[in-house]
């Protein structure tokens, strides 16, 4: 059953505050201001296949924005690719800006900060998924994000004509049949980096996909077993050593390089959880399959560029002020309340 958010259901004055909730529960955490001075009703209806999100987005002028302080609350590990309806929108990430309308598409990294205006009221399809269940390198994405692909050449037809047919139909699906074709759309994406890098397509059929996204769900299923290693994976997958490492190569990828990866992205977010009594680093490596606390603590500085204990220092640091400028802004608005309830009638002039 689709998810269905609409914001006719709420008085206007309080839809700019429900769209931003709205937005954010859907995708990522975004800050949302809306460009109208009494918004439209807005709607998103959204679809679940197996690791991708489809999201139907109707809404008035807007504008949406992503930095460091949101991408620290979570989400950072997610793709989004927009097929544009209707109206235009601008799209800002790692010093590019694109220009897009209907017919064109472009994804977007939570990962890094980016900003989106639609100028216009717009309708789009959001494809949402996580990074790790699609074979793109972090180079290949700095060259993807906000970049316009258009819907009527090449790879980027086919890519927009499958996606656009798997929205349509995504009522009709079964769970599983709904999985199988989310996993070839997620194919033909890695496709379309590569032709955009200039590199030749990797012979990936639509089951050696099923079986890799099969594989991939094990392991994330099992990262907190430090004795999670190919052989143990071949083996629940009844396939050879040799033809694990094949699938994994098709995406330029390693078994054991992905898996640590996926581990430091769960410790990552493990570590800037805001909790009254927060785990040690050594706990939250152990949970997550890392048996020696100082090889853990150099991967993770070498994929982030700081330490464990500098990490969770910081993203609590940033999550105490936000905490408390949501208590001071709350305590002002109880103080402006107290005022208007003792306030007399009519308003200053009544007092005369």
């Amino acid at each position: 059953m689709p998810a269905l958010l609409n914001t006719a259901e709420v008085s206007p004055a309080e839809r700019a505050e429900y769209w931003h909730e709205a937005v954010s529960r859907t995708f990522v955490p975004l800050d949302v201001s809306l460009l109208e001075d009494l918004p439209a009703p807005a709607t998103i209806t959204s679809h679940r296949l197996g690791a991708l999100k489809v999201s139907l987005v109707q809404a008035g002028p807007q504008r949406v924005e992503r930095g460091a302080g949101l991408i620290a609350r979570g989400g950072e590990d997610h793709l989004t690719l927009a097929l544009q309806h209707r109206g235009t929108a601008r799209l800002v990430q790692d010093g590019r800006q694109v220009e897009l309308g209907p017919g064109t598409f472009a994804l977007s990294d939570a990962g890094r900060p980016f900003a989106k205006e639609l100028p216009e009221p717009f309708a789009f399809t959001a494809f949402h998924w996580p990074r790790s269940a699609v074979g793109v390198s972090e180079e290949d994405l700095r060259v993807l994000t906000a970049t316009a692909f258009d819907a009527g050449s090449g790879t980027a037809r086919l890519v927009a004509a499958y996606l656009e047919c798997l929205s349509w139909s995504a009522d009709s699906l079964e769970p599983g049949q709904a999985s199988r074709l989310a996993t070839t759309a997620l194919g033909l994406l890695a496709a379309l980096a590569h032709e955009r890098r200039g590199r030749p397509v990797p012979e990936a059929p639509e089951a050696a996909l099923a079986t890799l996204a099969r594989v991939k769900d094990h392991i994330l299923r099992n990262l907190g077993d430090p004795g999670l290693s190919p052989e143990r994976i071949a083996a629940a997958h009844h396939l050879s050593v040799r033809y694990l490492h094949k699938l994994f190569r098709s995406e330029d990828e390693t078994v054991t390089r992905w898996i640590q990866r996926q581990r430091l992205d769960m410790c990552r977010r493990d570590l800037a959880r805001p909790t009254a009594v927060r785990a040690s680093v050594a706990a939250v490596a152990g949970r997550w399959g890392f048996v020696s606390a100082s090889h853990f603590s150099r991967a993770f500085r070498a994929a982030y560029g700081v330490s464990p204990r500098e990490w969770q220092a910081a993203t609590g640091t940033a999550q105490r002020l936000r905490i408390g400028s949501s208590r001071t802004g709350a305590a002002r608005r109880a103080v402006r309340a107290g005022r208007d309830q003792h306030r007399p009638p009519g308003g200053l002039g009544s007092a005369r």
